[in-house]
């Protein structure tokens, strides 16, 4: 049976994947700090750790009897990566750090590791791939740059699989972040007030990648040996407009109103993946459509998020 140390495993795609793995019969150690979560997102059956992986000797406390790291504990706000730069290096390449040094003392099959499309920087209109230039625009598309180049740089004793994700979208998300998920601010200000405040031009793109498309993505990198040494794009190879994300909302709430007003720090124009490595690499294709994959969210967040 496989051991998995899922990091960040309260957090939105960590609980997910932690659970997914929990359901197949694997053994699941997951860890977090709460940062961004709550102890009511640990997922059931899972063993759970609360720890700070950025914290020296973190590497002699956790188990060392595990086979497979999935490393997606950080910040992963742009905008609050400007505001705190050495919190954001601490979270993102630090606690990265420590956890190549476990895969060292475990001896593990493999460490995935969470990085992001923001690497690239501006995508001048066109899809991303992974021999193209990065040019960061935030303290945290830096940090993740910086934890993928230690990752690459322990791969002999450590093989390794780096995903750079879009931006990933589903029941789970924390709905009370408001720095953190452009989908998610925006259904969390819908179902407040019916009016969401749009910070930057309509015409802004991205790639939106539902979560559960998100998690077979993972748990086959953990699975196929091809992986091994690939940076691959995570995404849909999808471009969609903030006016076009705004206008597939409506459809499910209709009285809904924007305004655009304000900016991001480091916010980028656009992004969205080129996929042809992950199809070449792992045989995997998204198959939720924002349409799709927008439903279940709206009618989980109806549920679930209160203001």
């Amino acid at each position: 049976m496989t051991t998995y140390l899922v990091t960040g495993a309260a957090g939105f795609i960590g609980g997910a994947l932690a659970r997914r793995l929990a359901a197949t019969g694997a053994r699941v150690i997951g860890v977090d700090n709460f940062s961004n979560a709550s102890r009511a997102s640990v997922p059931d059956g899972i063993e759970f750790i609360e720890a700070d992986l950025a914290e020296p000797g973190i590497p002699d406390r956790l188990p060392q009897e595990i086979d497979v790291i999935m490393h997606l504990a950080g910040q992963a706000s742009g905008e609050n990566s400007y505001h705190e730069p050495l919190r954001d290096l601490q979270e993102n390449a630090a606690s990265t750090i420590n956890m190549i040094q476990l895969g060292r003392k475990a001896g593990i099959s493999r460490l995935v590791f969470a990085s992001s499309i923001s690497c690239y920087g501006e995508a001048g209109g066109t899809a991303l791939k992974e021999s193209d230039p990065l040019n960061p625009k935030s303290c945290y598309a830096i940090a993740k740059i910086a934890a993928e180049n230690y990752v690459r740089m322990f791969a002999e004793e450590v093989p390794s699989v780096i995903f750079r994700l879009v931006n990933t979208y589903g029941p789970g998300q924390n709905m009370a972040n408001m720095n953190q998920g452009m989908i998610s601010i925006f259904l969390a200000q819908a179902l407040k007030s019916g009016r969401v405040q749009v910070k930057g031009s309509l015409d802004r793109y991205r790639d939106f990648l539902f979560v559960e498309d998100c998690v077979d993505a993972w748990i086959a990198a953990a699975e196929n040996d091809r992986a091994i040494g690939q940076t691959m794009n995570l995404g849909t190879g999808r471009k969609t407009t903030v006016g076009e994300l705004l206008a597939a909302m409506k459809i499910h709430i209709p009285a809904m109103e924007w305004y655009v007003e304000g900016s991001t720090p480091g916010d980028s124009t656009g992004h969205f993946a080129d996929t042809t490595r992950l199809r070449e690499v792992l045989g995997f294709k998204a198959s939720t459509t924002l349409t799709d994959g927008l439903a279940p969210f709206i009618e989980w967040a109806r549920r679930e998020f209160t203001a």
